[in-house]
Order: C-alpha cells, then sequence, then structure tokens
C-alpha cells in the first residue's frame, strides 16, 4: 500500500477571474505589481505553510501566482467560480483536491487575495493561536471606527439616533464591536471538514490595528488601501 503524505500547514489563497467593481482586481497593479503578489509573498515569508496555493478559473491569474512563487495544482472548478460562490465551498475543494493526491493538511488558511496590508507576523501569530489554544480557527479583526450603538439612521429625510437610549452615553460607556479584518482565517482542516463553515464554533479573535487591514471593494478603497500600504513600507522595520 502507498504511504499517504501529510501536510502540516497549507495557505489558500482564492482569486477567481471575474470581478464587476474592479475589473481584473486580484491581478490590478498595486504600488508597482499585481495586488494577489503581496498575500502570496506575505505567507511564504511567514514560513507557516508548506503549500501556498492559489484557487483560480483564470489562466492569467495562475501565470501570475506561480510567478510570485504560489502553486496552482489544479483550475477551479465552473461551479464555485461564479459571482455568488462562496469561500467555504472553494475551500473544501482544494482540501478535497489535496486528499485525492493523498496530501491532508492539519491546518489551512484562507488568505484574501487582496490584502496588501497583511503581514507575516501576523499569520505567525495566528497560527501560534491557533496551535496552542483550543480552538477551531483563528480570524484577525479591527475594532468599528465608531461606537455601533450610536449609529444614526435617516428617515422622512431626517437624521436622528438609531437606538434614542444611546444618544447622550459616553463613548467609553457603550460596548465594543468589531469586524474581520478581509485577511485572513486559518483554520484546523478536521473541524472545518466537519462543520463545512468559516466561523467555527471555537473561533478566537486576533485583535489588530486599524491600519493593518482595508477591505478593497470599491476604488475608493483601493486608493485607502495603497496609503495604508505605503505607511506600512516607509515603517516596515518598526513593524
Amino acid at each position: 500500500m502507498k504511504e499517504k503524505k501529510t501536510l502540516n500547514s497549507i495557505a489558500i489563497i482564492p482569486a477567481r477571474g471575474g470581478s464587476t467593481r474592479i475589473p481584473r482586481k486580484n491581478i490590478k497593479d498595486f504600488c508597482g505589481k499585481p495586488i494577489i503578489a503581496y498575500s502570496i509573498e506575505a505567507a511564504i515569508n511567514s514560513k507557516c505553510f508548506d503549500r501556498v496555493i492559489v484557487s483560480t478559473d483564470d489562466k492569467r491569474i495562475a501565470l501570475i501566482a506561480k510567478k510570485y512563487g504560489a502553486e496552482v495544482p489544479f483550475m477551479r472548478s465552473n461551479k464555485n467560480s461564479s459571482g455568488i460562490a462562496n469561500l467555504t465551498d472553494v475551500v473544501l475543494e482544494v482540501l478535497n483536491g489535496l486528499k485525492e493526491g493523498e496530501f491532508y493538511p492539519k491546518y489551512c488558511c484562507l488568505i484574501y487575495a487582496t490584502a496588501p496590508t497583511l503581514l507575516p507576523k501576523s499569520i505567525k501569530t495566528a497560527f501560534k493561536i491557533l496551535k496552542e489554544k483550543s480552538a477551531d480557527a483563528v480570524i484577525p479583526v479591527v475594532e468599528y471606527e465608531y461606537p455601533i450603538p450610536r449609529a444614526l439612521k435617516i428617515s422622512n429625510n431626517c437624521l436622528g439616533f438609531a437606538e434614542e437610549k444611546n444618544a447622550f452615553r459616553r463613548s467609553q460607556d457603550l460596548p465594543v464591536y468589531y469586524h474581520d479584518s478581509g485577511l485572513f482565517a486559518f483554520l484546523k482542516a478536521g473541524p472545518f471538514l466537519k462543520q463545512k463553515k468559516i466561523f467555527m464554533k471555537k473561533t478566537i479573535p486576533l485583535k489588530l490595528e486599524k491600519f493593518l487591514a482595508q477591505d478593497i471593494d470599491t476604488l475608493e478603497d483601493w486608493v485607502l488601501a495603497e496609503v495604508k500600504h505605503q505607511y506600512l513600507k516607509k515603517n516596515e522595520k518598526k513593524q
């Protein structure tokens, strides 16, 4: 019987070809190189992974991914290449594809293709937490810039508080809320294959500074990401 190989940890970077709001977003030039290159390089430089894999349906993206050191062992299926495909199915597809090749990673890290502010040390910290704590996943989060309980709403063209009871409460007395940083999610493969979701039962947060994250959905987001990236580049010795 052929001996099965066992991988400790892999990175999975989803990067489909279609993008409506920012055409060719995953390989659009960002401060001198395709934006996906930053995710690939952060994964490689973290030294946390045996393999860095890009999941794509696009031959051009596959070529660029390989140029920057990632693998594309197989192309993504048509089913998981549409605009409504979810990341859970994409990760499952990669893991199942590796399983057919007799690769069984214990950990897998879903890294977003548009994450130019991702630092290798953030990946390292998350991996350390995942291995040492009794958790299914570690996901980096960022505190909302403004207290959610003091949100405003517009009704009949008039402005008011969404919750009047919070109108005069001090910010420091309000609960703190966080949002997904949009950088990565480090998962234990076993629990993920059973639960089939990114946010699993035992998910531990990794709190990051606001300048380390920038979701990119619009051209305005893109400009903000460039500003943050340039700041990080200027201060990389301090990071």
